[in-house]
């Protein structure tokens, strides 16, 4: 009897031992929101900062939905900000490259800003030379969204990660007419950071008019860290056969191209700068390559890697496309946060540039009563 109680109390005590433990890592996983400035209209913006058991995590803002930090570590175990962005929400005033945002309502470019529906033309801003760009002048990226805390039954629940999770759900209203486009549309971006260091990007969209919708994020990565200087030692891997080409003012022509034998060939790892200075007419990478496989499919998009870190990014998406930028007009001024030409690169998962009038490119026609919904998600992890 005496060994039996012994044996009770001391499964007791190891139950208590573990729930202790488990609630230490069950509240490691966090969302803290902290003030982070007023816009000049007076309109109040919060900073979110989601951590993960592991201590790594990502920083956003409900200013433009936008990644401000995404703080990982290297093979050593030394974290740094692998994204670029300004060191407060000052710089996010100005008007800058559209670092870390969630762009729209459409993303890239439309040629000569206008369209057609049902043989009625809209015309947008045009902000991009002769064309529209990134939604125009007051896009998306300009914008205070609504927020709300994801918990992880919440996440669990989106089943969008094997992985447990917190996150953030940004919302919007772009009202009818918004910088010339048709229809009220409502837009949902879930941003979800989880154990596996892997942040997933949710979009949904809903009209009450036909309009074309393209949304992305357009962070700029440096898996070097902060402040680590150009990105083309970075071995780019892209899971594309074709990329479309354009014209001199990168609207494309509407052919899909081979990348065999181009300097855009990246089916195979090669280093991001090993063939850029081929590319004269942009001054680096600028184009939209087709992901391989079906829309609509999660799929494998892209592979990165710093040798000198070891730190690695695979990027998965149900886009059909993606634009690979490198940072091609950051110039070193404050309004592109004191970055230099080339100090880092963007992997923007998207629909085609101009499909609004390109018949042949997948539609980003949205008509009332259906769903925009395309998912991304960006695993970051080390490589010895």
């Amino acid at each position: 009897m005496l060994v039996r109680t012994l044996l009770l109390s001391a499964l007791f005590v190891l139950a208590n031992i573990m729930n202790s433990v488990c609630a230490k890592e069950s509240n490691s996983m966090e969302i803290q929101r902290a003030p982070y400035g007023k816009t000049p209209g007076g309109e109040a913006v919060e900073l979110f900062t989601l951590t993960n058991d592991h201590g790594n995590s990502i920083k956003m803002t409900n200013y433009g939905a936008i990644i401000v930090a995404i703080e990982v570590p290297d093979r050593d175990g030394n974290r740094s900000n692998v994204t670029l962005g300004f060191k407060d929400f000052s710089g996010y005033l100005e008007r800058h490259p559209y670092f870390g945002a969630t762009v729209g309502r459409f993303c890239n470019r439309i040629a000569n800003g206008k369209f057609s529906i049902d043989g009625e033309e809209y015309r947008l801003a045009t902000n991009n030379g002769p064309n529209h760009l990134h939604g125009g002048i007051v896009g998306f990226d300009k914008q205070v969204w609504s927020v709300e805390t994801l918990s992880p039954s919440d996440v669990a629940s989106l089943k969008v990660t094997q992985s447990p999770g917190v996150g953030l759900r940004f919302r919007l209203r772009s009202p009818d007419g918004q910088e010339g486009y048709p229809g009220n549309l409502d837009v949902q971006a879930d941003y979800i950071w989880d154990n596996d260091n892997k942040l997933t990007l949710v979009l949904v969209a809903n009209a009450d008019k036909s309009t074309h919708v393209n949304l992305t994020n357009h962070a700029y990565f440096n898996l070097g860290g902060w402040g680590s200087g150009k990105i083309t030692d970075h071995e780019l891997t892209l899971s594309s056969s074709k990329y479309l080409a354009v014209d001199d003012t990168l609207i494309p022509t509407g052919e899909l191209v081979n990348v065999a034998g181009t300097p855009l060939d990246f089916s195979e790892p090669h280093q991001i700068g090993e063939r850029i200075a081929q590319l004269t007419a942009t001054n680096g990478y600028d184009h939209c390559f087709v992901v391989d496989g079906e829309p609509g499919q999660l799929r494998a998009c892209a592979k990165v890697v710093d040798p000198a870190s070891g730190r690695a990014m695979e990027i998965e998406t149900t886009q059909p496309g993606v634009q690979l930028y490198t940072g091609n007009f950051l110039d070193g001024s404050a309004n592109a946060g004191g970055f230099k030409q080339h100090e880092a690169f963007c992997l923007e998962t998207q629909h085609y540039p101009d499909s609004p009038n390109k018949p042949n490119f997948p539609s980003t026609l949205l008509k009332p009563g259906e769903k925009f919904r395309e998912v991304t998600s960006f695993r970051f992890y080390v490589v010895r």
